[in-house]
């Protein structure tokens, strides 16, 4: 029987898109192998940055180096974006990107029936394949019609604690953010279809899920007045047995008194402390330049709230971009000032990256900062991160927290250990070997670095 492997790239809400593609792939009856051993290999890419596109075609290469016969199907945001460009890369059978995502089971059937590509258009509407000047098929457009995938159940197996993608695509315009182009518009799963995946995971004897979306706080807006994000959790917390439910990121602005609330009443228990909130930037004048749609003091405002609600225990974490055009010293030290002052636990860092068809793309062309003020302003925000993560941790040194175990790596279980992760996103390794997927009570009793750099969560 055809086996298949898919490699993942990019945030949460896009692995939740590789591991519904993965499951109903199974589902059909073809194997998961090893990149080496596969007959279709699925890419699925990520183009938030430069470097992202680059990843992506680095790994094109190295799967014709380790796996020069396999069927290679690209798909995602790169995809998207720029499906030319990466049809005309070398081994590349077919381009389909985030408008068609949901057809990607479809075409892999497609290609490992080796049918030739009149047979293949024959798959979907003839109007869906487009013509490309190599020999790649490419399914892209900007409707978006065929863009939901509508996985298996989710269950835990590989992936202790999966993503349950309930929201896709947003509006917000950003001016630095190609997400618009690459998923479209903000689209939700229905609250029917979400309330029985979560009954699902839970027969399976699930424990810890993860609701996740591109835009996650705008769940429900294009389906009826009156639903929200707040309002599903509310239902998932009180309408099914879901023991632990994780809030993925989440914008500032989305993080309402009821969702707040919610911390108050389940944190600690059913809902993990943890909340993850863009930042990008601390001042004022550069997040109106990104056209963000909060200011500095809002974004404080909430953090603060959530802290009251949630107890200090709370986990907060912020993605903050470095180097947006015109960034002065003064500016970043607004951002790294505003860093300092607020409890968080950990950050994503990354360098802004000019994407074509962004309005940052001409801000960066009228006013770049330079590459040695980026770098040097990065290591300033990595130190500073790291210190208040050590703060945050050795303050929890004699607390017991609730944890989930997982799949413990080889060399960890070899050693008499289990690998954990807290519900206030804490990787922890205990004494003893336990399967995964239970959830426990420990006692934290030290730190050790090596569990948190070697822990991919």
């Amino acid at each position: 029987m055809a086996g298949f492997h898919v490699e993942n790239f990019g945030c949460r809400a896009a692995r939740a898109d590789g591991e519904a593609v993965s499951s109903r792939l199974r589902a059909e009856g073809l194997f998961e192998l090893t990149l080496p051993e596969a007959d279709v290999v699925i890419l699925n890419t990520c183009s938030v940055t430069a470097e992202a596109d680059r990843d992506a075609r680095a790994f094109v290469r190295k799967t014709r180096r380790l796996n020069p016969e396999a069927k290679i199907v690209v798909t995602g945001c790169y995809a998207q974006r720029a499906p030319d460009e990466i049809a005309a890369l070398d081994g590349v059978s077919a381009v389909v990107g985030n408008s068609h995502k949901g057809m990607v089971p479809e075409i892999v059937h497609g290609l490992l029936r080796e049918e030739d590509a009149q047979a293949n258009a024959a798959l979907i509407s003839p109007s869906d394949l487009l013509l490309s000047p190599s020999s790649a098929q490419v399914w892209a457009d900007d409707r978006f019609a065929h863009s939901y995938i509508e996985g298996a159940q989710v269950v835990p197996g590989l992936q202790t604690r999966p993503n349950l993608k309930i929201q896709e695509g947003c509006g917000n315009r950003c001016t630095f953010c190609i997400i618009p182009t690459t998923r479209g518009a903000s689209r939700s799963l229905s609250r029917a279809k979400v309330l029985d995946q979560v009954r699902g995971f839970v027969a399976a004897d699930g424990k810890e899920l993860v609701i996740s979306g591109i835009n996650l706080g705008r769940w429900g807006r294009d389906l009826s007045e009156g639903y929200s994000l707040a309002g599903l959790v509310r239902e998932i917390l009180t309408e099914t047995g879901l023991p632990r439910l994780r809030l993925s990121s989440i914008e500032p602005m989305d993080w309402t008194p009821e969702l707040i609330g919610l911390m108050r009443e389940f944190g600690a228990g059913r809902l993990a402390r943890h909340a993850h909130l863009p930042l990008q930037s601390g001042s004022d004048a550069v997040l109106r330049r990104m056209h963000r749609r909060y200011r500095p003091w809002h974004y404080e405002q909430k953090v603060a709230a959530l802290v009251d609600a949630a107890g200090q225990e709370l986990a907060v974490g912020a993605d903050v971009m470095v180097g947006f055009p015109g960034e002065t010293d003064a500016e970043f030290r607004e951002t790294s000032d505003m860093i300092a002052r607020l409890p968080f636990t950990y950050l994503h860092l990354f360098p802004f990256s000019p994407r074509p068809g962004t309005r940052g793309w001409e801000l960066h062309r009228e006013s770049p900062v330079a590459s040695q003020a980026v770098s040097e302003r990065m290591a300033t925000l990595r130190d500073l991160a790291a210190e208040k993560g050590r703060r945050f941790r050795a303050g929890l040194i004699g607390c017991t927290l609730p944890a989930i175990t997982l799949h413990t790596a080889a060399e960890v279980a070899a050693r008499g250990r289990t690998s954990l992760l807290t519900d206030n996103y804490l990787p922890v390794e205990m004494s003893g070997v336990e399967p995964a997927n239970r959830l426990v009570r420990i006692k934290l009793t030290g730190i050790d670095e090596a569990i948190l750099q070697r822990t991919d969560l």
